[in-house]
């Protein structure tokens, strides 16, 4: 029944449909989803995990997943034959040499990375455990690698000196290890042939201390190598630190102690959950209450706005019927004006016609006074009449062009009172808005009034006063805008004085720095270290020229301990009061200074740690101040600017002098 139906399924599935199963496992091994080459070069399938031999030479492992992609038995299933093919087409492709050396991890060794959280900001692929690690196992973490029978030489006094941290962690870095520190382990008989190698806190420092640990382990020199008793120890032997590592007696233990926990992988993972829960938690926390703010201010923005426009509804209502008044003002207007042209017009055209009909009677009069005498003098009297005529015409012609002008008179006046009507419009319009505005405050001031119908029967006196304060209230908030915008001047002004007095102590110290000065006032180096009492401890430990050295190598380990923003042996009391960050005197690196150095090195790392937390202490480097020694306490800029000018007077004297 099984076989048949395998049967039924292979010759269900298409060619195409092949291709694509092919493609896609074959992109499943590139990406180093599947490791295929091991750490001692020989190489392993990935799709028979529970096969006997998992240990193939790269020839076996080709005829392998060839055999099984091109198998015709119906005992195989499509994925197997596909995944198969994949890999044989991998092999062929990608790693066609076959050769497996020592390589770090992340290389090309195929180890491949399961799905974890991140530890840190920029870490990709090596964000989880090695998937071929044990989660259970207990490792010294933060991560530390052991490296063992470190060449030494024996002095004159019968110690024992070795080659320099640095040196080693030069060498692994070009390795491919990437480690932070490399500690050489010293006791009292000198350098003991061991160093603990730290690697970075997150997943790739882990994947840097594995191929670390298995590059050894490839060259024979690994943890077991080293504790073997039955081969001769030569070279270097290394390994990452692990519970028996943390447990044991010896120098390396104990360091491993001071500096590291034992934790497993699960545990660390378990913490990072634990800490991405608690971030959640708390954005989730946040997030509900903006969302209420929100909803808050959604609400009150929805009541705004519905009172807005019931007040812009009541503005358009209003300016609606002023245009229509002022539409009938102006139709009214016009139809005066159109009926005084029209009988201006009529009179006019009387009065032509009136004129035509008198000249041609005088042209008649004229041809029968050569007639007769009689009729000369009907003429005469005529013209006489027709004069008294004419001249009643002219001075109704007069009347005309004075009745003319006071038209034109009447539509200037007309003019100006259109725009003069505008000009009313607009302040009508103003006086609406301020109206408006009014109307709101007198219905709030009649809603105080009611209110105040119940306190008494003296309501007029309590309005009275209500009215006096509001007044009062606008003169107070006048005076108060005067002054905000007062002290907002003085604000600016004060950081611009501020801005420029900084910069001006800036060029001091600046200045200061390249003028030899021995005075009280000078420039300080805020957070650096005095090497003075770590060369007079060694002094009385080594010989002079040794100790030198060994004061240098100690001094820069502190001022790296300095710049560790993780380290800070401070703790908070109360002072006069106020919260104030004290040295802790129980730090475990200050009490071990203190232990073994003297007291003077102790209060130079202390005084260094105060200056840096008082100057810098987010930067936490050292930087330039102008200070009085003479008092223990930072200079004014008026003293600096002092020390300057007695320079330049110096300086002066001398030039005159010459």
């Amino acid at each position: 029944m099984g076989s048949s139906a395998t049967a039924s399924d292979d010759s269900d599935v298409s060619d195409t449909e092949m291709e694509d199963s092919v493609e896609e496992a074959y992109k499943e091994l590139k990406s180093g989803k599947h490791h295929v080459r091991l750490w001692d070069g020989t190489f392993t399938c990935p799709y028979c995990p529970k096969k006997k031999k998992q240990n193939y030479q790269y020839k076996d492992l080709l005829q392998h997943a060839s055999g099984v992609g091109k198998s015709s038995s119906d005992k195989r299933s499509v994925k197997q034959k596909t995944e198969h093919l994949a890999l044989a087409r991998f092999l062929e492709k990608d790693l066609p040499d076959g050769v497996g050396t020592s390589k770090p991890a992340g290389e090309g060794d195929g180890v491949s990375v399961g799905a974890g959280t991140g530890t840190g900001a920029g870490e990709s692929k090596g964000n989880a455990p090695v998937v071929s690690c044990d989660n259970d196992d207990k490792f010294v973490w933060p991560w530390i690698g052991i490296v063992v029978n470190l060449p030494t030489t024996q002095t004159e006094d019968g110690r024992y000196a070795g080659g320099s941290g640095s040196k080693l962690r030069d060498e692994l870095i070009r390795r491919g290890f990437n480690p932070t520190r490399v500690r050489p382990l010293w006791n009292y008989r000198g350098h003991s042939g061991c160093a603990v190698v730290e690697f970075n806190k997150g997943w790739p420092g882990f994947h840097n201390a594995l191929s670390f640990e298995r590059a050894y382990e490839a060259d024979r020199h690994g943890k077991k190598d080293w504790y073997a008793k039955n081969d001769e120890k030569s070279g270097i032997y290394g390994w990452v630190a692990r519970g028996d590592d943390y447990n044991l007696t010896n120098i390396v233990g104990e360091h491993l102690r001071k500096i590291g926990d034992l934790k497993s992988i699960s545990e660390i993972m378990e913490e990072e959950a634990r800490k991405q829960d608690k971030l959640v938690s708390n954005l989730t926390n946040i997030i509900e209450v903006k969302n209420k703010h929100l909803e808050e201010m959604a609400v009150k923005c929805r009541e705004t706005t519905n009172s807005i426009e019931v007040l812009m509804a009541e503005n358009d209502k209003l300016h609606q019927t002023y245009n229509e008044e002022i539409k009938k003002i102006q139709s009214s207007s016009r139809d005066h004006l159109q009926r005084i042209f029209n009988d201006h017009e009529k009179i006019k055209s009387q009065l032509e016609s009136q004129k035509k009909e008198l000249e041609l009677r005088g042209v008649e009069l004229e041809k029968r006074e050569a007639d007769n005498d009689s009729e000369r003098k009907k003429l005469a009297e005529e013209l006489e009449e027709n004069s008294i005529r004419n001249s009643s015409l002219e001075m109704a012609a007069l009347a005309q062009k004075k009745a003319d002008e006071k038209v034109l008179k009447l539509a200037g006046d007309q003019k100006r009172q259109k725009e003069e009507l505008h000009n009313r419009i607009i302040q009508l319009e103003k006086k609406l808005d301020a109206k408006q505005a009014l109307e709101l405050e007198i219905e709030r001031l009649r809603g105080s009034l009611n209110v105040m119908k119940h306190m008494g029967d003296d309501d007029l006196e309590v309005l009275q006063k209500v009215e006096a304060i509001h007044k009062e209230l606008r003169e107070k908030e006048g005076e108060y805008e005067d002054l905000d915008a007062l002290n907002q001047t003085l604000i600016i002004k004060e950081r611009k004085c501020n801005d420029e007095l900084q910069e001006a102590r800036k060029e001091l110290i600046s200045g200061l720095k390249e003028i030899p000065n021995r005075s009280s006032i000078s420039v300080k180096r805020m957070g650096e270290l005095d090497g003075k009492p770590f060369l007079e401890a060694m002094k009385r430990k080594y010989r002079e020229e040794e100790a030198e050295d060994r004061a240098m190598e100690l001094c820069s380990l502190w001022e790296e301990y300095l710049k560790d923003p993780d380290w800070h042996p401070f703790k908070v009391t109360m002072v006069d009061g106020k919260h104030k960050e004290l040295i802790d005197d129980e730090d475990e690196k200050l009490k071990g200074l203190r232990k073994e150095m003297s007291e003077d090195v102790y209060k130079s790392v202390t005084n260094a740690l105060i200056e840096i937390n008082e100057y810098n202490p987010s930067g936490r480097y050292i930087t330039s101040e102008l200070w009085n020694y003479e008092e223990g306490k930072r200079a004014r800029l008026k003293e600096g600017v002092d020390v300057l000018l007695s320079h330049w007077r110096r300086k002066k004297r001398l030039i005159e002098m010459d």
